[in-house]
């Protein structure tokens, strides 16, 4: 991709490269364990070069996939690095399903980097609000109704997904509800605590066994970027309404 030539001379691929240049050469040299240099030039002024900056691979061909030439380096010296080719009917098609896959390769990523899962299909909003209305409960103060409001507003996760997969968004949630609190007030029903609502069927399940999960760092930093944007929305306490010029008749 973007190669405009090569050859191979004593074992060595030698290519030029147009586009995404620096990019392209990055992940070549991640593959194969080389080294990128910007010159030969050294420190006396004149041109040399360590054979230890050399990268391998097992097989180096040049392919026609399509209408197009690419360079496919195959057997590196690491398996870290590896490049997907999409085909679509046209453009547009491409775009979406790049996107798709970008999106899911992240999620995965998120995933490693977490270390740790929960289950998605809103399981974990249901959850926190059973236990925060029940903690609620526990408190004298005023403090009670801002606990309250919080859990209350939890539920928009599910309302919402609800609403996108078709479904009765306050059956659901009552089915939600239902469900965590039985796993928080009874020790037998402690299965219950990974329900969560399959959109595709739109009936409750066992999020965990189902495999839809979520990473939790992602869920933990949602749940503390939306606090937070509404903590500083509750913290404006004045308006200024500008009114638009009247236009002369």
């Amino acid at each position: 991709e973007g190669g405009s030539g090569a050859g191979v001379a004593q074992g060595l691929i030698v290519c030029h490269v147009s586009g995404e240049a620096p990019q392209m050469l990055r992940r070549i040299a991640k593959l194969t364990g080389g080294t990128l240099m910007i010159t030969l030039a050294d420190m006396e002024g004149n041109e040399s070069f360590s054979p230890e900056m050399l990268g391998t691979a097992e097989e180096v061909i040049e392919e026609r996939i399509a209408d197009d030439d690419h360079l496919i380096i195959k057997g590196g010296k690491t398996q870290r690095c590896c490049s997907v080719l999409l085909r679509g009917a046209n453009m547009h098609m491409l775009d979406e399903v790049d996107r798709s896959l970008h999106d899911a390769l992240c999620a995965v990523k998120r995933t490693l980097e977490s270390a740790s899962v929960v289950p998605g299909g809103g399981c974990v909003e249901s959850a926190l609000s059973i236990y925060l209305e029940n903690f609620a409960t526990t408190l004298g103060s005023r403090e009670q109704l801002a606990i309250a409001e919080f859990a209350e507003a939890l539920l928009v996760i599910p309302k919402q997904l609800a609403v996108n997969a078709a479904q009765d968004a306050n059956e659901i949630v009552a089915k939600l509800r239902a469900s965590h609190n039985a796993a928080q007030s009874d020790a037998s029903q402690a299965e219950l605590r990974r329900t969560g609502l399959d959109c595709i069927s739109g009936k409750i399940q066992n999020n965990l066994s189902a495999g839809i999960i979520e990473p939790a760092l992602s869920k933990v930093k949602m749940i503390q970027f939306a606090t937070e944007a509404s903590i500083t929305v509750l913290r404006i306490d004045d308006m200024i309404k500008l009114h638009p010029e009247e236009q002369q008749q």
